[in-house]
């Protein structure tokens, strides 16, 4: 596994890839610590277009991804992917288009182990009455990426 450093607006990343594709990209805590980088292509690559992202020129990314979720995290890692940039969608919305209207609580924990955010972004998930809801990168992530993206549209 390889990883690179990203610094963005909100805060310092990791990005890490194997050799299928891009398996993390998660906010480094302020006591988590740093692991010992090396640049890929691959690698290079996705912290250009999260630059290009964070610029506002950039509105879909394409990398490869290798995630290893469950075939229900999968889907519901999928289903996000498909949330226009600078849109929001509901867990139930994306309960609905993985066709599993019931499972919004599942969604939500799919959505939380994410192993990829901005890039699959589970940032533009918000509860049904449209209130924002809790993110893994914090909330200041979730409200500056949501603002960014609105910004830009």
């Amino acid at each position: 596994m390889n990883h690179i450093l990203f610094k963005s607006p909100i805060g310092l990343y990791v990005i890490s890839a194997s050799e299928k594709g891009i398996t993390r990209l998660d906010r480094l805590a302020a006591d988590e610590p740093i692991p010992k980088t090396k640049e890929t292509p691959l690698l290079l690559e996705a912290k250009k277009q999260l630059e290009e992202y964070f610029n506002g020129v950039r509105k879909d990314f394409d990398l490869p991804l290798d995630t290893k979720g469950t075939p229900f995290q999968e889907a519901v890692w999928q289903a996000l992917r498909t949330i226009p940039y600078g849109k929001t969608a509901s867990y139930k919305d994306i309960a609905v288009a993985i066709g599993n209207p019931k499972a919004v609580r599942a969604v939500g924990g799919a959505n939380n182990r994410n192993p990829i955010s901005i890039i699959t972004p589970c940032h533009r998930v918000i509860g049904i009455t449209g209130k924002l809801v809790g993110y893994g990168g914090g909330m200041d992530a979730k409200e500056y990426l949501l603002r960014m993206e609105l910004e830009n549209s």
